[in-house]
């Protein structure tokens, strides 16, 4: 599959073309190293300003990437990526470089040579060239240390574990990202040792040691940066491991319910689920009784959440927790009074209105909604109307649906508003004379705005029709846009919207509105607006073709090379179009 995902054209479109140009340049001068490939993935080390560390592999079918550099870090495909792609090009002879013979020459498999020379050697020496690798990797020393402790040779396999723990977890100063691999690598064979143990025998044992090791790695965590998630994954797979030794081994239920909790409640990043939902197995009815103890205790002390109220991790915490026993108890009223310990926003009635309609009993849900509204009449929650207004549709209530509707409109006049003002008025048969007022709104809207004055704008301003370019797109209506569009201001992207939905039936008032916004985007003078302004001045070019204007288009790109003659990188890209019009 690797053959098939890696070629020029896929590295030069995944990195673009200075990226890729640079990963030429590492590829040709030798920098890439240690080059292998195994079950579909490629891994390399790259000399540049540091070493890098680069893999390339098959994800279903796509190719996938990673490197140690800050440019792969943001989510990019790096030149070290490039420079390893090519490398790995070069080897499988993928680029032929001279004749269909060296094409079909097929490279040497180093890992099957390899294979091959370990097993004609003696144990003897397989054992001394083992031990040799061990000293100079500490992750094979690690695996090997345990796996000896785990057969019996060594002594307390438990310490021994913990031992392992805690030196891949100690951290002295704070991890940056160019270490975090390294870190990562001697945890996850960490992780490896201990998925080992899930069998009956040891269950008991891996539980905890999982314990102890999240625990660790959680504080660990303080002190590293992990925004790419590495170390997060590795806690994940630990929690996995856990839950499942959990339900093997069954400890004893009230001391594993005793422990969940305090991890759920304590850890600093809770990156693995501890509630008891999760662990309802292994908990058992006992287990399950005491962990909803301990909540119900911690939630007693707490109080009801009033609105001045900062957020406060540790009462969220309980809230959550207290909130899934409710849920999966199926009690409703119990979880309708957890939800009520916080009505700090409009959005927290709109909560348990919800809760109330799943569970079929629209008349309370209906009655949360009402006084939510009630609650913050200065600062209500749009949700809540929404939800309002379509509890009143389907009580026949429509005036006050209506009303409701158009509240959110007359505060904020938008193009969201308006659909919601037209899907209502439309199920009543209202739409037409409910347009004409809100048509009417909008117009009022954007003359205020324009004669509206201030400190920063001393003057009336040119009315701005972009919404009621923006409405009458949405409704297909294009002379209405059209004619919006040159009563004053309008948003650029609206303009370039209408011109590509003129483009077939009116194709000269399409170039009227490109040519229009070209010298808008020029002015932005930098190189991502000058390329936005080429597409448009080549859409242009086309459509003059299509009418036989050619000339003058010819004429028009003379006319902006003169007016933007100082902005020497957009007139290399104009002197592009025109060498293309010409051909």
């Amino acid at each position: 599959m690797l053959n098939n995902l890696i070629s020029r054209a896929t590295l030069e479109d995944l990195a673009g073309s200075t990226a890729f140009q640079r990963g030429e340049e590492y590829f040709s001068v030798g920098a890439v190293e240690r080059l292998r490939a195994t079950d579909g993935k490629i891994t390399a080390r790259v000399e540049g300003t540091e070493t890098y560390q680069v893999e390339l592999r098959d994800d279903d079918g796509d190719l996938a990437y990673d490197c140690t550099c800050p440019r792969a870090a943001d989510g990019y495909f790096c030149k070290h990526c490039v420079a390893v792609g090519l490398a790995w090009m070069a080897e499988n002879s993928a680029t032929p470089k001279s004749g269909a013979a060296s094409s079909k020459k097929k490279r040497r498999d180093p890992w099957r040579d390899i294979k091959g020379y370990l097993t004609a050697q003696p144990p003897e020496a397989l054992v001394e060239l083992l031990l040799d690798v061990a000293q100079r990797d500490d992750r094979l020393y690690q695996s090997l240390l345990l796996k000896t402790e785990r057969s019996g040779r060594g002594g307390n396999v438990a310490k021994a574990y913990q031992r392992a723990i805690d030196d891949a977890t100690r951290i002295h100063r704070f991890v940056d990202w160019r270490e975090v691999g390294t870190f990562a690598g001697i945890i996850d064979q960490v992780a490896d040792s201990l998925a080992e143990l899930l069998k009956p025998g040891t269950a008991a044992m891996l539980v905890e040691l999982a314990e102890y090791a999240i625990e660790r790695i959680e504080n660990a965590l303080e002190q590293v940066d992990d925004s790419n998630g590495e170390i997060g994954d590795i806690v994940y797979r630990l929690g996995e491991l856990h839950l499942k030794a959990c339900t093997m081994a069954q400890p004893e239920p009230a001391g594993l319910a005793e422990r969940l909790f305090r991890f759920e409640t304590t850890l600093p990043f809770g990156l693995c689920s501890f509630d008891a939902t999760t662990y309802r197995d292994a908990l058992g009815l006992a287990g399950l009784r005491r962990y909803r103890e301990l909540a119900e205790a911690e939630w007693r002390k707490l109080k009801p959440r009033d609105v001045k109220d900062s957020y406060d991790t540790h009462r969220a915490t309980i809230t959550r927790i207290m909130e899934r026993l409710a849920e999966a108890s199926g009690d409703v009223e119990e979880l309708v009074a957890i939800k009520s310990q916080d009505l700090s926003s409009g959005y927290r009635y709109l909560d348990i209105a919800e809760i109330w309609t799943k569970a079929k009993q629209s008349d309370k849900a209906l009655e949360w909604a009402e006084r939510g509204l009630k609650a913050f009449p200065e600062r209500p929650d749009n949700r809540l109307r929404d939800f309002l207004v379509a509890a009143y549709l389907a009580r026949k209530r429509n005036d006050e649906a209506l009303q409701l509707t158009w509240i959110q409109f007359e505060e904020r006049s938008s193009l969201e508003h308006y659909k919601k003002l037209h899907d209502v008025a439309d199920k009543l048969g209202l739409w037409p004379e409910q347009r004409d007022r809100a048509l009417a709104r909008v117009a009022e809207v954007i003359a205020r705005e324009a004669n509206t004055t201030s400190r920063w704008k001393p003057k009336p301003s040119t009315p701005n029709y972009s919404l009621r370019v923006e409405i009458a797109l949405w409704e297909q209506d294009f002379d209405a846009a059209w004619t919006a569009a040159h009563e004053g201001a309008c948003d650029r992207g609206l303009l370039v919207t209408l011109a590509g939905k003129l483009e077939v039936p009116r194709p000269g008032d399409a170039m009227s509105l490109y040519r229009r916004v070209v010298p808008l985007i020029v002015e932005q003078t930098n190189n991502a607006a000058y390329d936005e302004a080429i597409k448009l001045i080549r859409k242009v070019g086309e459509l003059m073709k299509a009418q036989n204007q050619s000339r003058q288009f010819g004429d028009y790109l003379a006319e902006l090379r003169v007016q933007f003659k100082p902005k020497r990188n957009f007139i290399k890209l104009l002197d592009g179009v025109a060498r293309s019009a010409v051909k």
